[in-house]
């Protein structure tokens, strides 16, 4: 199992939905959570993208020299950039970082914001245009010539000279709901991606993905993003979760929710369904909660317990499939570290186990009195 963390560069607070709480989100806050997460041993952070977001592609690359282990995934957006440049700029961070990049194939899914982007692709064609784009970065990332006329992309003897550390290139992640998505994941994408649904649905969509990569004599690994809520009781949990959103308000919502509504992904489609716009509909399975979708759009649930629940809900996504769990809480910050000190040692992560060892080279917490280390937890102790 890997735990991934998250970068706000679009921002990050206390709160949801309002001004109180925030706070500015610069490169130095963005250096703390990176390192953080480095430190704690979350296996990488994702980075997003979008017009609401810093540029990933400068953000990992600003932070890749203050990290020493932490990989980064970082979006490349078909119909935006170029497959050929975009393939040598992959290169070119994965040898910077000594092999430490990810990749995650965008595709987009609010036509308004494509359009500002120069983007006038429907549904189906922006899938189109993907499966070209990929076919074109892989050949290029794999050190092959590419010649490829397409129906969106056309490329004569395109070619890199530098090579990536990871090979044949670095992995390509991918999320999407739709038809065209999970066919496009099972012929072209290393690891699939869904938003915290259900454990049925999530399931679901997992057998579709490998029934689609099996046509091709392929297997895909699988990932899940969420928002976590963890603290040391339910009840406390769950107060966490009310706090998040006491500052929403119904206007708010509205506005969020129209917005959404004119997207074109069936999985924006999906995670709205399970909340419908309302605060009385947010719990929609064990520990699941999807108030962060009220005014959120992507990932728009959370696990929400004690550490003990919360682990559990995941070990339950596992055994469907699931090996990466990317999670994000608010703010970033605190909750890293929260999240690691509460669910890490419930959980086998080979990284964790291997900072854990490497702790024992001195004290950890507080030494009491300036002479005495204090003593481990034990089972069910507080």
């Amino acid at each position: 199992m890997q735990v991934f963390w998250f970068l706000p560069t679009h921002g990050d607070s206390r709160y949801l939905g309002t001004t109180q709480g925030a706070r500015t989100v610069d490169h130095r806050y963005l250096a703390q959570i990176a390192q953080a997460a480095d430190a704690l041993g979350y296996e990488g952070v994702l980075i997003p993208t979008g017009r609401s977001c810093e540029d990933s592609w400068v953000v990992a690359s600003s932070l890749v020299p203050l990290t020493e282990r932490l990989k980064f995934l970082v979006a490349i957006r078909p119909g935006i950039q170029s497959p050929t440049v975009s393939a040598r700029q992959a290169a070119t961070l994965d040898r910077f970082s000594n092999g430490r990049l990810l990749i995650n194939v965008v595709t987009g899914g609010d036509p308004v914001e494509q359009q500002g982007d120069g983007v006038y692709l429907d549904h189906r064609e922006r899938y189109e245009l993907t499966d070209e784009f990929l076919r074109i970065w892989r050949g290029v990332s794999s050190g092959e010539t590419v010649t490829f006329h397409g129906k969106h992309l056309k490329v004569d003897g395109a070619s890199r000279l530098y090579p990536s550390v990871q090979t044949p290139h670095p992995p390509l992640w991918f999320g999407g709901s739709s038809d065209e998505a999970i066919a496009l994941a099972g012929e072209q994408l290393d690891v699939y991606l869904t938003w915290g649904e259900p454990p049925a649905a999530v399931a679901e969509k997992i057998d579709k993905v490998r029934k689609a990569a099996a046509l091709h004599g392929r297997k895909v690994r699988f990932g899940i993003r969420l928002h976590v809520i963890v603290r040391e009781t339910s009840e406390a949990a769950w107060r966490a979760a009310d706090e998040l959103i006491e500052h929403v308000t119904d206007d708010t919502i509205a506005i969020a929710q129209q917005t959404f509504a004119r997207y074109d992904s069936v999985g924006q489609r999906r995670m709205a369904e399970l909340h419908g716009g309302s605060r009385e509909r947010l719990l929609v399975g064990p520990n699941l909660w999807a108030g962060v979708g009220l005014v959120r759009g992507g990932a728009g649930t959370a696990l929400v317990g004690n550490p003990q629940e919360v682990a559990a809900r995941m070990l339950e996504y596992r055994e469907l499939g699931v090996e990466t769990f990317i999670f994000s809480g608010y703010p970033h910050l605190e909750e890293a570290y929260r999240v690691a000190e509460l669910l890490f040692p419930l959980l086998p992560l080979a990284v964790r186990d291997a900072q854990q060892v490497a702790a024992l080279s001195g004290p950890t917490g507080e030494v009491i009195a300036n002479a005495y280390v204090p003593e481990g937890k034990t089972e069910g102790s507080r």
